[in-house]
């Protein structure tokens, strides 16, 4: 799950400040990526409309906005779109996003009662459960941690090396008087820091089967939030995401659909091509 923003004018919102300090047009979408050990693609994608726009119906007339559309948060448009994939069935070991998805707790609630296992960045003063029924803000339980609870591991390989932090695993407090099958699960706090600052942290809220809960597993799952980087520097570059002037609601539906179907094909074509090379190599 990403926001993305379009320098190009356009009718269809909003207004943005860029680090040129002016203000320009922009859109802000929320896009689902699908990432595994093969490759990455986007499934799924959704335009982000303020209230400024959906309280205006003769502005999302002229935008072509349909009736039927109204406000909806960041987190209501990642449900909505992992509503889409989960009920057809489309695998998904697990999700994972940034903390404007994992800081709203009606998202990771609807997760759990679908049994989804997450690993979602929350803010650093996300309350949580800890050593019992009260809360702790996520910082405070991190500066509670010994100098032993800290373990050094890679998220994975960068676009110029591997991905070094120290991380800790901490259980969260789940009420005891659980049914037997609610008991097979648990929440746990991850933060990775800095190796050279440790003040430098981002935590993460996971939840999953007790038995998947390893801090390598939930490392590497942190890893795969890369794809989503990589993926929309490929589809800009190769396919034209950011290519766009649109000024009504069907033509950015149109453009961003048909690159990000672009980018998928070229997705399987990429992986199908180093699966030959690698069945070649193997045989000669």
């Amino acid at each position: 799950m990403k926001r993305a923003f379009s320098r190009k004018g356009s009718i269809l919102p909003a207004c943005s400040v860029n680090t040129a300090g002016r203000v320009e047009n922009s859109q802000i979408g929320a896009f689902l990526c699908y990432a595994g050990p093969s490759g990455s693609a986007f499934i799924d994608r959704e335009l982000y409309l303020p209230k400024t726009w959906t309280q205006d119906g003769e502005r999302c007339r002229q935008a072509g906005i349909p009736d039927r559309v109204g406000f909806s948060s960041k987190p209501e448009l990642a449900r909505q779109m992992l509503e889409r994939a989960l009920d057809k069935n489309i695998p998904a070991g697990w999700v994972t996003g940034d903390s404007v998805y994992g800081g709203n707790r009606g998202l990771r609630l609807w997760l759990e009662e679908r049994e989804q296992p997450f690993v979602l960045a929350v803010p650093c003063n996300e309350p949580l459960w800890w050593q019992g029924p009260r809360y702790s803000r996520a910082n405070e339980i991190a500066d509670a941690q010994l100098p032993d609870a800290w373990h050094r591991l890679s998220a994975g390989s960068g676009s110029k090396r591997e991905r070094w932090y120290d991380w800790a695993l901490i259980p969260l407090w789940r009420r005891l008087q659980l049914p037997e099958e609610e008991r097979r699960w648990g929440h746990y706090l991850l933060i990775h820091q800095s190796c050279g600052d440790p003040a430098d942290r981002v935590f993460y809220v996971a939840f999953s089967p007790r038995a998947q809960a390893s801090l390598e597993t939930l490392v590497s799952v942190t890893g795969q939030r890369w794809h989503i980087e990589q993926g929309f520097q490929a589809a800009n570059g190769e396919c034209g995401l950011d290519q766009y002037e649109i000024r009504r609601w069907a033509g950015r539906y149109r453009h961003i659909t048909l690159v990000l179907l672009a980018h998928a094909l070229l997705a399987v074509m990429r992986q199908a091509a180093q699966q030959k090379k690698h069945l070649t190599n193997e045989s000669a």
